[in-house]
């Protein structure tokens, strides 16, 4: 199993419909022009109003500093880069998601500032400088010691859980974005044409259309009219 298939199996795997709904949005729709009343709730977003208003309230704060930001972009870039099927994590957006959920979901906030505290620590004992601040070789050779929890040793363990919790939200992130929905081939509900029960069916059970069905209710090109009955 390759890179992304591991990612797409981790993500299908631990996606919950709590976090998916909390954390995503459709996107909204354009003003037609139309003066409505300003309830606070935007239109096709699928929020209540007081839902709505918590998310702009949390849209509008910022929780990680912007050295930390770049961090988290790296990282994210680390564990989802693009491929010939896709862009990357912060190419779907993934970083200003992971701000968004920690501020929606409070309890990653300590694991996750004291996770990329540490990733910077160990950067200094090593190489004297930030982990944002490491060339490519340097940044992986702290990872790799972090990514196989089952091979971190005990004094690597916080890392190993924060890289644990990383992969999770950068996973989710993702892939409920419109570019890692397209990345898993993912197709929901989409319209399919019928032409009514195929006629061998039909001829076994003794069963015909009369022409006036035939030609009101199973024409394909007219499928987008609106139908009127007698």
């Amino acid at each position: 199993m390759d890179r992304r298939e591991s990612l797409k199996a981790l993500a299908l795997g631990t996606l919950s419909v709590g976090t998916i709904l909390s954390a995503t949005g459709c996107e909204v729709k354009k003003d037609t022009g139309e003066k409505k009343e300003d309830t606070g709730k935007v239109a096709g977003y699928g929020r209540t109003p007081a839902e709505a208003l918590r998310d702009k309230a949390l849209m509008e704060e910022k929780f990680f500093t912007p050295e930390e930001m770049k961090t988290i972009t790296i990282l994210a870039d680390i564990i989802i880069p693009a491929d010939e099927h896709s862009g990357s994590a912060s190419d779907a957006g993934v970083p200003a998601f992971i701000e968004f959920i920690v501020k929606d979901i409070p309890e990653h906030q300590l694991p996750m500032r004291g996770g990329l505290r540490w990733l910077d620590l160990q950067c200094a004992k090593h190489y004297n400088k930030s982990f944002a601040e490491c060339d490519e070789k340097q940044r992986m050779a702290i990872v790799d010691t972090i990514a196989w929890p089952e091979q971190a040793t005990p004094e690597n363990s916080q890392g190993a859980a924060f890289f644990n919790r990383m992969r999770n939200l950068v996973a989710t992130g993702f892939f409920t974005s419109k570019m890692g929905i397209k990345d898993l081939g993912y197709k929901g509900n989409t319209p399919n044409e019928w032409d009514g029960v195929p006629a061998d069916v039909l001829q076994q059970y003794g069963y015909a259309y009369d022409e006036k069905t035939l030609a009101t209710c199973l024409k394909i090109e007219d499928r987008g009219k609106l139908m009127t009955w007698d």
